[in-house]
């Protein structure tokens, strides 16, 4: 078989094969020239550090700061309950009845007890005043008339006693109507028409609404931050945007033997103008040690080996350098930053994994200022 070379090769080939090549690799020359030469658009974010207290936020709900319960202070059948849940009272309300026949009976009982005590006392009186005015004659004897004065006087404290049973018959007659001692609302109905209730069972229970505090679980590892929070502030899932201060007035000795966590009961030092009960609150503490932290935009962040890092780009000559940054906290859509970055510096805060170092970059618009 015959072996060709390069020498065997006619000169025209070869003049042919170098000028397809040279242009190939011009081409290829060209486009990394247009590569390097290629400015890329971006959007930045200047870095504002700010002082940022916040470290813990709580779910809780207003509750009021007093509830209790209502009881009739005698037992019998209920006969009539006005209220339902969610009605509002005012002081000396119906809340309930009892059937009042049985009370009835016993007053006219005591009453007719005072009639026949009374009847006694002037029988006993009168024979004591007839007797002691046979004091000058023969047949009075010092020991009869002294019997005589006992038996009225023991009559005179059998009406006492007699009057003292109408007395609390008549107050138990007025038992058997439950009033409120004072206004709110009713949170919960214990009890229903033709029931029979003990003294002192709870029929309704009423919350004083003038006084509102927010509950919050507390998780046993955040006991520490709880007690220690210097500024607590609750703001509530209808006003976002406002925030009420409120100071922590009891923590519970021991925990829900459900949920394990610790119920907190703070006392509103502002009062909502639209809070209601059971509204939902968001609780929100900070440390005493307050930290200066920027917040950026959680597509900031670019990931340098197994550390968080962001790209600043210098307006003024269009370059990026990859820094490496400090996280002091992660939020659901924003990153805090306390440190590697300087305030003012305009940070890329989108397509951060599309750039390279020594990449040129323009910015999208007018470079925002300083906190905007």
């Amino acid at each position: 078989m015959a072996r060709f070379t390069l020498q065997t090769l006619p000169a025209a080939r070869l003049l042919a094969g170098a000028l397809i090549v040279l242009p190939l690799l011009a081409a290829c020359s060209e486009e990394k020239k247009e590569h390097a030469e290629e400015v890329r658009p971006v959007r930045v974010q200047p870095v504002a550090f700010e002082t940022g207290r916040e470290t813990l936020k709580l779910a809780g709900t207003l509750a009021p700061r007093l509830e209790a319960p209502l009881a009739f202070q005698v037992t019998g059948k209920l006969a009539s309950r006005p209220v339902e849940i969610g009605t509002r009272i005012v002081p000396g309300q119906v809340i309930g009845k009892l059937e009042p026949e049985d009370f009835a009976l016993q007053l006219r009982r005591a009453q007719a007890q005072v009639a026949s005590s009374e009847a006694d006392l002037a029988r006993l009186q009168a024979d004591l005043k007839r007797y002691e005015a046979l004091k000058t004659s023969m047949v009075f004897t010092q020991a009869t008339y002294d019997q005589r004065a006992a038996a009225a006087a023991v009559a005179q404290q059998t009406l006492i006693g007699a009057r003292s049973q109408v007395a609390i018959a008549e107050r138990q007659m007025g038992y058997t109507a439950l009033t409120a001692d004072h206004g709110g609302v009713v949170t919960a109905v214990l009890a229903e028409p033709g029931q029979v209730v003990a003294a002192g069972q709870a029929i309704v229970r009423v919350a004083r609404d003038e006084e509102l505090e927010v509950s919050v679980p507390i998780p046993e590892n955040r006991l520490a931050e709880a007690r220690a929070a210097q500024d607590a502030r609750v703001s509530l899932w209808a006003e976002p945007e406002k925030a009420y201060r409120v100071q922590l007035r009891e923590l519970a000795a021991s925990a829900d033997p459900q949920t394990r966590t610790y119920l907190a009961k703070y006392t509103l030092l502002d009062r909502p103008q639209g809070g209601k009960m059971g509204m939902t609150a968001t609780l929100m503490l900070a440390k005493g040690d307050a930290q200066a932290v920027a917040a950026l935009p959680l597509s900031s962040l670019f990931q340098q080996g197994d550390k968080p890092a962001v790209w600043v780009v210098d307006a003024a000559k269009g370059a990026v350098t990859l820094k490496p940054v400090t996280v002091a906290a992660y939020h659901q859509d924003a990153v805090l930053l306390a440190g590697g970055v300087k305030d003012g510096e305009l940070v890329v805060t989108a397509g951060v994994h599309r750039i390279d170092p020594g990449i040129k970059v323009r910015i999208l618009g007018a470079a925002p200022g300083k906190g905007q």
